[in-house]
C-alpha cells in the first residue's frame, strides 16, 4: 500500500465510528472470527482498545491484520484503522 492510498484511506476512516472494542480478555479466536465476518460488508474497519486491555494497540493491530489477512492503516493511540479490499464488489476505489 502506497503513502497516497494510506492517506485516503485516513481520510474515509476519519468520519467512521468504531465497530469494535478490545476489551480486557484481548483477541481471542471468535473476536478474530467477528472481524473477518465483518470484512464481509465493510472494506474499513476502525476499532478500539479500552483502558482495561493491557495489551499494546500497535501490536493488536499487527495480530488483528495478520489473522484476517487486512492492512493495519493506522494506529493512534487506542484507535486502529485495518482495511481489507473486497475481492469481489470493492466499494472503495485506492488512487494509484
Amino acid at each position: 500500500m502506497t503513502s497516497k492510498q494510506r492517506a485516503y484511506l485516513k481520510g474515509l476512516a476519519m468520519n467512521t465510528e468504531p465497530i469494535f472494542q478490545v476489551g480486557k480478555s484481548s483477541i481471542t479466536p471468535e473476536y478474530v472470527e467477528a472481524v473477518s465476518e465483518a470484512f464481509n460488508t465493510k472494506e474499513l474497519i476502525k476499532l478500539t482498545v479500552l483502558k482495561n486491555c493491557m495489551d499494546d494497540p500497535k501490536e493488536i493491530a499487527e495480530t488483528l491484520a495478520g489473522r484476517t489477512g487486512a492492512e493495519v492503516v493506522q494506529v493512534i493511540g487506542k484507535k486502529i484503522v485495518l482495511y481489507k479490499a473486497n475481492k469481489d464488489k470493492p466499494k472503495i476505489l485506492l488512487p494509484r
